[in-house]
């Protein structure tokens, strides 16, 4: 653990902006621990949030290493990249050298038509290279994101910039920090904002300092008057927070927006770890540059690890709409999200938050925050995500970083990688009260189309083509049914039992009594590729049925070097509703959302023949018994035709 006052600058003090009344703060004062309180800004909190850096398929991160030697899954010494240094996880072929069991590996030979195809068309991406939330001002969606100007590999983090009228048309705006300080010279990384009353805004994040010391900073833009916020100041008196004793110097990072606590402070959760117990950290403040850290933990559970992205906001119980997140009272449940550094995983449990004390407990600790039977977002690529609360609608939005599933050669060869999932609302299941709902913000219905409607019985075994020309740029909405004389000979049957994981029962090629059934999106006509998107109806061992949704990349690509999973899990399907299924279809993603959003599914895929005008859509059924009804619309989708700074774009976008 590394000392306040070593990581501490010597520079003589600066004017501080923030100060109304002309005094200044001392930039060699305490930072951590128990803090004089100072009297100052009241306000309405609202959520920013910048969707982190990381990939999903390296081993644990341990916060303590602190030479430049790596060591690879296979025992291999090799040099550590910056990431590793950093305490963060960059992309790294291992799970591909596990797959083929040969770590030279020869790569797939892409093409550039190929590669050209993967980009996305009405999802944000970077221009080029790497990139890793977004906040409503004056009429603009404001998005900062993680991303290195240099490569398509992680290092260099900058934030990025861009704004929307709608959360889908975007126009990329000049860089808005970079790393010119010595408190964030390793990285300007995952931070969060806060509007004050007076409408102001003040954004607290983590650097990475030129020790590769994690810490929190501040900063606010320099002119409210500007709608874009093109331009940002950092407080001269950072870092504002750096780890506090027992906390390791890289394992302390990601704050997130501040929410009000009931004697009128601000309240601000930042993600860590003691040894394997993931933790979130809790501090109070008046004016976000001087904290008092409480003695107890928001939570904690132990054999998780690091905790990234916290995230921790208010869900109604009984309205279907988004919650402001200082909203507390009888009829609010909050949630607590982290995304687990070990795994790559984004979990997220319901409890209850008690403000006396900053602590929050789960419902049900069998499914807490980070256990393998705890609730995830999204149960395929999906990671360091977190939400807002769009005061604009009354909604709260979630985004999530959406990786690639490719080598890091291949990256490099198309010059980009990374891209955001499209933003979700997020809501409480007020039919269960048991998990969140997601759903695809409505602006994205307005790339929609020319469009088709089929109404059709799929007998067992039956594949069919469903003609709607080029299938890269879809969005589909699907109800099905299973027909009642089978659902009846299988309740009737008390052997025909059996036990299904999406993961481990071999994928949409295995046949059931009852599925799997649904579409083959992204699939050649000789179907040699293709990646299915499907239900599975399984009958337990108490005779009541459980249905599964599922995506099974594991045919999607001719390519080695790309991992193909099979994603999903159970969803809760309740009397007298039929079966539905969402997919967005966008090149090389495929978004999933399962019975309205309650079991939700991302995919990156990369096709090497079924692309352009050879992608093409089936409806298949492979249950062995079971005939289904399935009704369906599809829509053709339009590009969001992300733009590049201009004042021109930025002003054709203002008219929009």
């Amino acid at each position: 653990m590394a000392k306040s006052d070593a990581l501490l600058p010597i520079s003589a003090r600066e004017e501080d902006p923030l100060l109304s009344d002309g005094s200044r703060s001392d930039p060699n004062a305490e930072t951590h621990g128990r803090r004089r309180p100072v009297k100052g800004l009241l306000a309405v909190s609202f959520g920013l949030f910048f969707i982190a850096f990381y990939v999903a398929l390296i081993a644990t991160h341990d916060g303590s290493r602190s030479n430049d030697v790596k060591i690879e899954s296979d025992g291999t010494a090799t040099k550590a990249s910056r990431a590793h240094l950093a305490g963060v996880s960059e992309k790294s072929n291992d799970q591909l050298w596990k797959l083929s069991g040969d770590r030279n590996t020869v790569a797939f030979s892409w093409n550039n038509s190929m590669l050209s195809w993967q980009r996305t068309a009405f999802h944000f991406q970077p221009e080029q290279n790497w990139m890793n939330g977004p906040l409503f001002y004056k009429g603009w969606y404001h998005f900062f994101y993680q991303y290195n100007p240099n490569a398509a590999v992680w290092g260099d983090i900058v934030w990025g910039h861009a704004v929307s009228k709608d959360l889908i048309h975007w126009v990329h705006l000049p860089l808005a920090m970079v790393a010119d300080q010595w408190y964030d010279a390793n990285g300007v990384w995952t931070g969060s904002a806060t509007f004050l009353e007076d409408g102001s805004i003040v954004m607290l994040y983590t650097g990475s300092t030129d020790k590769s010391v994690q810490v929190q900073n501040l900063a606010y833009p320099e002119d409210l008057n500007d709608p874009l916020l093109l331009k940002w100041v950092k407080f001269p008196g950072n870092p504002v927070l750096v780890p506090p004793p027992g906390i390791l110097p890289k394992d302390f990072r990601d704050p997130t927006t501040a929410w009000k606590t009931s004697a009128g402070k601000w309240r601000i959760t930042i993600g860590s770890k003691i040894n394997r117990t993931g933790i979130s950290l809790v501090y109070d403040t008046t004016d976000f540059k001087t904290y008092e850290k409480l003695e107890t933990l928001l939570h904690k559970v132990p054999n998780t690890g690091m905790w990234e992205c916290v995230d921790f906001y208010p869900v109604s119980k009984t309205l279907v709409k988004g919650l402001d997140t200082s909203v507390n009272g009888p009829d609010v449940k909050h949630i607590v999200k982290a995304s687990m550094d070990d795994t790559r995983i984004d979990h997220y449990a319901i409890g209850t938050y008690f403000d006396s004390n900053g602590t929050w407990t789960p419902d049900d600790p069998t499914i807490d925050v980070g256990i393998s039977t705890s609730l995830r977002y999204d149960y395929g690529k999906f990671y360091a995500s977190k939400t807002f609360y769009d005061q604009n609608k009354g909604r709260r939005i979630l985004w999530g970083w959406i990786g690639e599933s490719d080598s890091e050669s291949a990256d490099v060869q198309k010059g980009w990688s990374s891209l955001q999932g499209i933003p979700r609302t997020v809501v409480l299941d007020t039919k269960t009260g048991k998990n969140l709902v997601q759903w695809p913000v409505e602006e994205v219905k307005s790339l929609r189309l020319s469009s088709k409607k089929f109404d059709m019985e799929v007998g067992p075994g039956s594949l069919v083509h469903i003609d709607v020309g080029s299938a890269a740029q879809l969005d589909i909405e699907a109800e099905f049914e299973i027909k009642k004389e089978s659902l009846d000979k299988i309740l009737g049957d008390a052997s025909e039992t059996e036990e299904f994981s999406c993961q481990k029962s071999g994928g949409s090629t295995v046949r059931g009594a009852l599925g799997p059934f649904g579409f083959s999106v992204l699939a050649h006509e000789s179907l040699s590729e293709q990646t299915p998107v499907y239900f599975y109806v399984a009958k337990g061992k108490d005779s009541k049925l459980i249905t599964f949704f599922c995506t099974d990349s594991s045919r999607s690509s001719f390519a080695n070097d790309v991992v193909k999973p099979i994603y999903g899990s159970s969803v809760p399907v309740l009397k007298g509703e039929k079966l539905t299924m969402r997919i967005l279809v966008d090149h090389s993603i495929v978004e999933a959302f399962g019975q309205g959003g309650r079991t939700c599914i991302t995919s990156r895929v990369y096709p090497t023949k079924a692309i352009y005008g050879a992608a093409k859509l089936f409806l298949f059924n492979n249950a062995i018994d079971a005939t289904i009804t399935a009704s369906f619309k599809v829509w053709q989708m339009n590009s969001a035709f992300i733009q590049p700074y201009s004042e021109e774009a930025v002003r054709a976008l203002s008219r929009t």
